[in-house]
């Protein structure tokens, strides 16, 4: 066993740019999967909106719009799942293997002529594929480091980066296809993406992965699985009579769906922090810790609740307000989608360098994210201009566009990869994949916020629709500024 072990830990120490050999495994699977998805995402609104004479599925605009951030809420609230059966039964290894298996097929599924049916079967196994996979993976990241690695947040921007080399070349790729020839062919080239990704994880991890990711942190006793058991009927005995009530008051459509899926989505948050902050295997410390966390988790919510509507209002926004003929150029819609992972890939390097400059001396995490938030709602402040200038009836320069998603990312690599490493050093022990979940919550919280703030989104809207978002982000991250010095003691000593 002793030697086993030794095995593994020399495994673990082999260098990946100054990092754990075990990130270059991780740093490729999860580079695969965002390919996979984000290619997906640039293509599914415009093929929601076209008519069915140019192969869509003739929804209206809001409807598409609100679909695009209730599935980006249902993605990452299935993260729960995924950390619970990581933590209790399968261990994360496995868990992210048969979570690609899913979202594979759910492109598959995609990619098949079969109209709306095709598409909320897919969105069915990509939400629980990503639940299984997405947190597991971050999870694991975070197992490569000790507590007081310092390589730790470069390590995490290391890891963000390859997230975002497979969501730069997906949108040209997968979105050129889908618009210019034909929409299945697009989503088929998804699932090849996740295919690609299944290889490599599966191989390049029985070399480079702890053999303790084979296994749950804390798996479930035989009293639990009763338990269990016990409130999964109770779960679904409930939804099935809300489904029914609604039935009976002709309320089953597919905008009270989406509403009640924004209800559950905000209270599956609030239901985790009190089951976490109450339980016995909870020490008081880590509960100390666990509260200082919870302005953290609003003030991400909010800020993807801004970068989540890049594939919704902004993607609008571009087939609509953009003029996408530059000289010989013409430009897709969808292309406008790589402009997310081009800043981070841009400003990864000069991040990773800063924060490995100051060391210690960077400012905390809570400052972060509060700068952040000032960043995120100048790029809605900057979007208000141009219908504020010259009007919502005409075309306007790309680079409004450019400009908006410069400062939005400069606000992701405050807050992103940072709320990454945060969140795997506040976790209790006993939580340790369902705390990653709660981090991934952030963005389904968001999500489902978009789902019913992208209802106001119009031409004749868009200037007020910017202005009060952005400032209202602003403002926020002011006042989280004001916090971050309770916020600190409230963490423990962690930075």
């Amino acid at each position: 066993m002793e030697e086993i072990q030794l095995d593994n830990q020399q495994k673990l120490d082999r260098s990946f740019f100054g990092q754990p050999r075990g990130l270059r495994t991780l740093f490729f699977t999860e580079m695969w999967e965002r390919f996979s998805y984000y290619g997906m995402r640039a293509l599914l609104i415009y093929y929601m909106y076209y008519s069915v004479a140019k192969g869509g599925l003739g929804f209206d605009q809001v409807t598409a719009a609100s679909i695009m951030s209730i599935y980006s809420a249902l993605v990452y609230v299935s993260s729960v799942l995924g950390g619970f059966l990581s933590d209790r039964v399968w261990g994360s290894r496995k868990t992210v293997f048969y979570g690609g298996i899913l979202i594979m097929v759910g492109h598959i599924v995609l990619s098949t002529p079969f109209g709306a049916p095709a598409l909320f079967g897919s969105i069915a196994l990509i939400v629980i594929g990503t639940g299984l996979l997405k947190p597991n993976v971050s999870d694991m990241v975070g197992q490569l480091y000790a507590p007081e690695d310092t390589r730790r947040d470069a390590g995490f921007s290391v890891f963000v980066f390859g997230i975002n080399l497979g969501s730069l070349i997906s949108p040209i790729l997968v979105g050129r296809v889908g618009l210019q020839i034909n929409f299945h062919l697009g989503f088929s080239l998804a699932a090849i993406g996740m295919f690609f990704g299944l290889l490599q994880y599966y191989f390049d991890g029985k070399k480079n992965l702890s053999a303790a990711s084979l296994y749950p942190t804390d798996p479930l006793e035989p009293k639990d699985v009763k338990k269990l058991v016990r409130r999964v009927l109770i779960g679904v005995i409930g939804l099935a009579l809300v489904l029914l009530l609604m039935q009976l008051m002709n309320m089953l459509t597919l905008p009270h769906i989406i509403n009640l899926i924004t209800i559950l989505v905000l209270v599956t948050p609030v239901v985790y922090f009190i089951l976490m902050l109450t339980s016995e295997k909870t020490s008081s410390t880590e509960r100390s810790r666990v509260r200082a966390y919870i302005p953290l988790f609003i003030a991400a919510a909010l800020f993807w609740a801004i970068e989540e509507q890049g594939s919704a209002v902004l993607a609008l926004f571009a087939a609509n307000r953009v003029n996408l003929n530059i000289g010989f150029m013409h430009l897709q819609a969808s292309d406008f989608q790589t402009l997310n992972p081009l800043f981070i890939m841009l400003y990864t390097t000069p991040f990773v360098l800063l924060w490995t400059k100051w060391g210690k001396k960077q400012p905390s995490s809570p400052t972060k994210f509060a700068v952040g938030l000032v960043f995120a709602g100048a790029s809605y402040l900057l979007m208000a201009m141009p219908g504020a200038l010259f009007g919502t009836g005409g075309k306007v320069s790309p680079l409004w566009l450019v400009g908006s998603w410069a400062l939005v990312e400069i606000a992701e690599m405050l807050i992103s990869p940072i709320g990454l490493s945060v969140t795997t050093k506040l976790a209790p022990k006993a939580f340790a994949s369902q705390m990653m979940s709660m981090w991934f919550l952030t963005d389904s919280v968001g999500s489902a916020l978009n789902a019913q703030i992208v209802k106001f989104y119009s031409t004749q809207t868009e200037v007020p629709y910017f202005a009060i978002i952005g400032i209202s982000s602003v403002i926020l991250g002011i006042i989280l500024f004001a916090m971050v010095p309770s916020i600190k003691r409230s963490m423990k000593g962690i930075l």
